[in-house]
């Protein structure tokens, strides 16, 4: 997929991509390196690096200064906050540089939000519509609909997807429901 011709690639950014969807918008000082593929109407903010291998699904936002390692894969509707960085690899050293086949990958699923200056271990899987709060460090994965914070971030609830803090009855203010499924919870 070429650049589509309605993306918005600022004069002051740096898109070596030819991968970018329709109405995505790439604002200054970001950086999107060759090989990087990004969907439909996402937002790419100020000082934003992409490297190659990175996946990125529709309508994400990523906000300003956040680092995206090869092997990272956001899907649809995820957000990013602000000085947010992933990594991927666990024991990185100059002289004994690890191959890039063996980065560890890591996948923020539909709808996750995680909060302005986050720290993301490599190799963890972040839930559908799960929230990550801010300053957090995640070194495990995150289950659907988990609301983790701290460090280690640890799970101290459930959300709904439309962002409400979940009571025990796991039925939202909002008319969702939820019901347990394995070490996550599912809609109903």
């Amino acid at each position: 997929m070429p650049v589509d011709p309605s993306a918005f690639v600022h004069p002051n950014a740096l898109c070596e991509s030819t991968e970018v969807g329709a109405n995505t918008r790439i604002w200054p000082f970001a950086h999107v390196m060759e090989g990087a593929t990004l969907g439909s109407d996402c937002n790419i903010c100020d000082h934003v690096f992409v490297e190659s291998d990175v996946h990125i699904g529709n309508a994400v936002t990523i906000k300003l200064g956040v680092e995206l390692c090869a092997g990272v894969t956001l899907e649809d509707y995820v957000f990013v906050g602000p000085q947010v960085a992933f990594t991927n690899d666990l024991w990185p050293r100059v002289e004994f540089k690890t191959p890039p086949e063996e980065f560890l990958p890591t996948r923020v699923c539909r709808g996750a939000s995680i909060g302005g200056n986050v720290t993301i271990i490599c190799g963890v899987t972040i839930g559908t519509y799960a929230f990550v709060g801010a300053g957090a460090v995640v070194t495990a994965d995150v289950p659907a609909y988990s609301l983790v914070v701290g460090n280690p971030a640890r799970h101290v609830g459930w959300i709904c997807a439309c962002t409400k803090r979940l009571p025990e009855s796991l039925v939202c203010e909002c008319g969702r429901s939820y019901r347990p499924a394995g070490d996550a919870i599912e809609p109903i």
